[in-house]
């Protein structure tokens, strides 16, 4: 059984925001590296969207729909609803998670 999977507004525009930093700063080849993995890891969710861990920052509260898989040097947070994978959230796994999630919470996105 499939999943569907949806980018959130919030999700795509990072997605646009890495590729523009990566480019940047490492070019072309290594976006096309980063993309190919994350879709490869997008694929994985379809048939297996349990294959990802509750994140850290989330987990002393306790909801399970939601969880995040590395893809590369990156992290993917998304929501199992049903048949649908909600992606939340992609960005560098160097980031502070705590304070990016912070922040979309307190702008409802």
């Amino acid at each position: 059984m499939r999943f569907s999977v949806v980018f959130l507004k919030s999700a795509e525009q990072d997605v646009k925001d890495l590729k523009s930093y990566i480019v940047k700063k490492f070019g072309k080849e290594a976006w096309q590296t980063t993309l190919s993995s994350l879709r490869d890891s997008i694929n994985i969710l379809q048939t297996h969207p349990n294959a990802g861990k509750v994140p850290d920052e989330l987990n002393t509260l306790n909801p399970p729909q939601y969880r995040e898989i590395v893809s590369g040097m990156n992290r993917i947070i998304y929501e199992i609803r049903q048949r649908t994978i909600y992606i939340h959230l992609v960005c560098d796994s160097r980031r502070d998670m705590q304070g990016l999630l912070t922040r979309r919470v307190l702008r409802g996105e």
